[in-house]
C-alpha cells in the first residue's frame, strides 16, 4: 500500500501564504508525501495577496474557462499553477474576477467574513472537484484543510450524483487552529439548494458558523486529522463521539507525517 493518489486541498500553503500551523502543515505534509511515494495534487484559493510575478504563476488554459453557476449567475472559472522549486510541487490554484481580485485572504483586513464569503467557498469548492476531473487524474482520498474548503463534501456529493468520476474516492478533513467569528449569512441555504442540495444536507449545513460548518464536513468525512494541538475540542470530541476514525495530533513532525501516511492506508483500504 502507500501509493494512493492523494488530493490536497488546503487554505494555507508556506510560501504563498504568511507563516503559520496549517500553512507549513500545507507546505511541508504534500512533499513528504511524495517522497513516500504518493501521487498528489495540490489545490488551494488564489488570494490576491499572491503574487502572480513573484511565485511565477501562469494560467491553465486547457482547465480555465468554464462557467460556474453560483446563486445563479456565471462565475468564469480560472485555474493557475505554480511550483515549489525546493519541494518539486506543483500548486494549482483557484482565480476568478469576483471572488478573489482585490481579496487578499480568507477573510476581510479586519478579520470579519465578507458579505459574499459563503458564495466565494461554494465557488472554490466546486471549482476545485471540477478542475481535478478535467485533469481526469481521479484521488483515492482528498484530505482537505481549512475552514475554506468545508463545502468540499458537499460538492463531491453532488457531482457523483450526476457524474460517477469520484466514485469511491474518500475524505479526510484535517482540524487546525484556524476559524472564524459570526456566520456565513442567512442565505447560504437556499444558495445550496439551487445548487443540488438535498433536505438531508440542509440539515447539516443549517447552523453556518465556524463549527456548524465543521461538523457538517466532519459527519461526511470518513477520517479526521487533529493537525495541531489548539484545534477546537469540541469538533474532536464531535469526530470521535461519531466513530470517525481520528488521528491525534503528534508534535514530531517527521513522526505525524509518517503516522499520516499510514492513516491514509486505513482510510483507503485495499487500491484495486
Amino acid at each position: 500500500m502507500g501509493k494512493g493518489k492523494i488530493l490536497f486541498v488546503n487554505q494555507e500553503i508556506v510560501p504563498y501564504t504568511d507563516e503559520s500551523e496549517q500553512g507549513i502543515l500545507g507546505r511541508y505534509l504534500p512533499a513528504k508525501l511524495q517522497e513516500m511515494g504518493r501521487e498528489i495534487r495540490v489545490f488551494m484559493p488564489k488570494f490576491d495577496s499572491i503574487s502572480d510575478r513573484k511565485h511565477q504563476l501562469h494560467e491553465v488554459i486547457r482547465l480555465s474557462g468554464m462557467n460556474l453557476i453560483v446563486n445563479n449567475c456565471d462565475h468564469q472559472l480560472i485555474i493557475k499553477v505554480g511550483s515549489i522549486p525546493t519541494a518539486r510541487m506543483q500548486v494549482y490554484f483557484i482565480d476568478n474576477d469576483e471572488y478573489f481580485v482585490r481579496r487578499a485572504a480568507a477573510k476581510e483586513p479586519d478579520g470579519t467574513l465578507g458579505g459574499d464569503t459563503d458564495e466565494r467557498l461554494l465557488f472554490f469548492g466546486r471549482g476545485t472537484l471540477e478542475a481535478v476531473r478535467k485533469l481526469a487524474w481521479k484521488p483515492h482520498l482528498i484530505n482537505y484543510m481549512g475552514w475554506f474548503s468545508a463545502l468540499i463534501p458537499f460538492y463531491l456529493r453532488r457531482i457523483n450524483k450526476e457524474n460517477a468520476f469520484y466514485s469511491g474516492t474518500k475524505m479526510v478533513i484535517t482540524l487546525t487552529a484556524d476559524r472564524f467569528e459570526g456566520t456565513l449569512g442567512d442565505d447560504l441555504e437556499r444558495k445550496m439548494k439551487t445548487d443540488g442540495a438535498t433536505a438531508k444536507d440542509l440539515r447539516l449545513y443549517g447552523e453556518n458558523d465556524y463549527r456548524g460548518l465543521m461538523k457538517a464536513a466532519i459527519t461526511y468525512s470518513q477520517g479526521v486529522i487533529v493537525g495541531s494541538a489548539d484545534a477546537d475540542p469540541e469538533l474532536v470530541a464531535f469526530a470521535k463521539e461519531n466513530k470517525r476514525n481520528v488521528l491525534d495530533f503528534c508534535p514530531d513532525r517527521d513522526e505525524f507525517y509518517a503516522r499520516i501516511n499510514k492513516f491514509y492506508d486505513t482510510i483507503i483500504g485495499k487500491i484495486d
